[in-house]
Formats: C-alpha cells, structure tokens, sequence
C-alpha cells in the first residue's frame, strides 16, 4: 500500500520548536523556536519525514522517494510561516445552549459567582446537556470543532463536567471520544464531574464529593473514557481538601490529574496542583508567588486562559512572572458558554501578547509543544521534527511578529491534519 504523501516548500519562517519533545519550554527557552529560513518539511503516512531548508529537504526526499516528480502533494508556502498546529490544553467542548442572556447581567454588575450561585452560570448549561441526546451534543460540538479546525487547532482538550450525574457525565465523555473518531481534529478527554456543586446537592457537598469518587471516577476509568481528572478548587465550589481527594481518587484509577486553580480567589490551587504533581494548573488568575514557585518546582505546565479573564473583564494571570519564576505556559481559549464563548486561538494569541505582556515567541511556544505537554502529548505532536504526527499550518503572514501584530483576524490559510489538508482558504476540506 502507497502511503499519502506531503511536501511544503518555501516557507519564509519555518517554526519547528525542535528539541522539546522530552518537556516543555521554560524561560528564556520560550523564545527558542527553532527557526529555519527557506524552509520546507515533507510528511508520509501521516509522519515527518524531512524537516529543513529547501535543499535539504530535497535532498532527503531523493534518497527516499527517489527523483522527482514525487507522487506527492506539493504545496506552496509563498514565502509566508509555517508552524506546527495549534494545541488548545483547555476547554468545555461538548455542552447544549448558551449563555448570552448573562452578558447583559455581568456588565450590569453581576458576577461569575453570582450568577452561578442564583442557579445560572454551570448550573444553567448543566440543564441543556442534561435534556440534550448524545446525537445532538455530537452535532453541536461538530460545529465548534469545525471552528477550531479553520483556526488551526489540531489537537483539543475535552472536559465533562456539565453532566453533574454519573450517566449525564458518561453521556458527555462518550461523545468527546465519538468525536475523536469521527473529526478530523483530535480529541483528548478529562472527566470533571467536579465542575460544580449540582442544585440537588446543594445542602450536602460531600455527598456529591463521595459520588464523585465512588462512583463516577470508577465507571470513567472501567470505560476507559478519560485520561485526566479536573476539578473547580474555588471558594464556593470545591475546597482544597475536597479537590486533594477527588484528585488523588482519580489518580487510583489511572486519571493523571488537572486543576482549576485560584481563579477568583487565591485559595491554594497552585500549591495543591505541586503537590499533587498534577500535569498542569489552569487558569491562576490570583495564584500566589508561593504557588508558582512550588509549580516550577514541581513542573507543572500552567495554562493561561486570557480570553476568560478578557471576557469576565478581570484581571489578567501575571504570566510575566510566572514564567520568569520557571513555570512552562501554555495558552488555551478555555472554550465554553459562560466565560470565554471563542474557538479562536489565534485572538488568544493576540491577547496574551497585549494583555499579558508575553512575546510573540511565547505566545507561539505556549500554543504548540507547552500545549501539548500540558496534556501529555508532547512526543507526539506540538512541533515540527521527524517522527512526529504531520500537523502543520501556512500562515498568511511574513513572520512570527506579524501573526501578533496584525490583530483580531484569522491567519491561518491552511491547515494540515496527519499530513493531509484537512482545510484551506477559510473552508474544511472533506
């Protein structure tokens, strides 16, 4: 059998972040991004097998393929950027409904918690997906993917957690793996039945607590439906202890461990995720300098969320220090009803640049290989270098800055997906 066969040429910046498949960029290390300048990289069966400048490339092909003509894709990069696709680390991705009536609540003072606490906000979505088939969340989530596809993301993070029952948290998970089986983006799945506290647990927490760990995480691991465990440790939502036990119970059961952590609140989610070794702590809004430093200790990728806090019009993560201080960043749209309704990574980019002050270099680190160590993908994708998956974009820019500078637009003109085109030009290819 014939394996398909790739080749882009002429890249003017080919991005390949080589090198950083064993762990993920930390400080200066950021800004390394492995640029080669006339660029080309050639894919077979869906695998790297050149990586270099034009001639190089060439030349590899030669000794492999013999000569041309190749019986090969060959595209054109037009002296424009080619990098590796983008990885979102976080989001909600498989919900019913929305949530725009709560725009108009929160510009007129209500806040996040509020609205949560008065039965909207998670609880709210929680009631769609509870009334929504899996047929329908399929379609609704096919819809959104499709979005994050022509923005190129090529690999994206999946949580439950607007189930809040053992089978409706099931539903919500089996529909994320029918969605890595039948999109062509990939699906990474993390159980988080400890979203929030739902409306018949109210006045007893710890009883959701114990269903969450006596029954969810077991029937999650048995179907082998998730590789992570998550949870909302926030004041109001989960404490520190309840969020250390539903993790460690995951952590039995085979779920390496994720946490929403000091979001709204410095509450000690940072320190917890250090302790825990947890693969990444999200969102750090109000983390505190102990709290970083214990995560650089520990290793733990912190993913920045800057379109949530863009949207709730909060403060922004101090990733200036955070990555100062030794932590890998990473970057995610944190996809979801409430706080951040985008599937655009690239105005995610833009607003890390000018809101949380980090480089275009950064920017790029945390959306491609930091990304995907964050959920444990970082041999496999997340840069260009031979022997990992053919994921790549061409870029409609000169450079690495202009993706920054030219803000609030779409850049990405072509998408490759397990060397194939997977879309172009604003559109999916079937």
């Amino acid at each position: 059998m014939t394996l398909e066969r790739l080749v882009i040429r002429n890249a003017g910046q080919l991005v390949t972040l080589a090198g950083s498949s064993d762990a993920p960029k930390t400080g200066a290390g950021m800004s390394e991004l492995g640029i080669i300048e006339g660029g080309g990289v050639a894919a077979e069966g869906g695998i790297i097998v050149a990586v270099g400048t034009d001639e190089e490339v060439e030349r590899i092909l030669r000794d492999r393929w013999g000569d041309p003509p190749w019986n090969a894709t060959v595209l054109d990069a037009k002296r424009r950027v080619v990098m590796p696709g983008l990885v979102d680390p976080h989001t909600h991705l498989v919900f019913a409904g929305s949530r725009e009536y709560e725009l108009e609540m929160r510009l007129n003072g209500a806040t996040y918690m509020e609205i949560l606490q008065a039965g909207g906000g998670i609880l709210s979505t929680t009631q769609a997906t509870r009334a929504a088939t899996e047929e329908e969340l399929h379609q609704e989530s096919t819809t959104r993917l499709d979005q994050f596809l022509l923005h190129g993301v090529t690999t994206v993070e999946a949580k439950s957690g607007y189930g809040l029952t053992t089978v409706e948290e099931l539903k919500q998970l089996r529909v994320a793996r029918w969605l890595n089986e039948t999109h062509p983006v990939d699906v990474v799945s993390t159980f988080m039945g400890a979203h929030a506290i739902p409306s018949e647990y109210k006045t007893d927490p710890d009883g959701y607590v114990d269903l969450v760990v006596k029954e969810m995480i077991p029937r999650v691991a048995e179907e082998g439906l998730a590789e992570f465990c998550d949870v909302f440790c926030e004041a109001g939502v989960f404490s520190v202890e309840q969020s250390e036990r539903i993790l460690r119970t995951g952590a039995e059961y085979g779920l390496a461990s994720k946490i929403h952590a000091d979001e709204i609140e410095p509450l000690g989610g940072a320190e917890l995720a250090a302790r825990l070794g947890a693969v990444s702590a999200d969102h750090l809004l109000k983390a505190s300098d102990a709290g970083i430093r214990a995560m650089a200790e520990a290793g733990v990728v912190a993913v920045l969320l800057p379109g949530t806090a863009f949207f709730l019009m909060a403060p922004f993560a101090r990733a200036r220090d955070i990555i100062e201080a030794g932590v890998p960043v990473a970057l995610s749209t944190d996809r979801n009803p409430g706080s951040s309704p985008t599937e655009s990574m690239p105005i995610i980019m833009n607003l890390a640049c000018l809101n949380m002050n980090m480089t275009p270099a950064e920017v790029i680190t945390a959306s491609t290989i930091n990304a995907a160590h964050a959920i444990g993908r970082g041999r496999a994708i997340g840069s260009l270098e031979v022997g990992k998956q053919a994921d790549l974009l061409i870029m409609d820019a000169p450079n690495v800055p202009y993706l920054q500078y030219h803000f609030g637009v779409n850049p990405v003109d072509v998408v490759v997906k397990k060397g194939k085109v997977a879309a172009a030009g604003g559109r999916r290819v079937e």
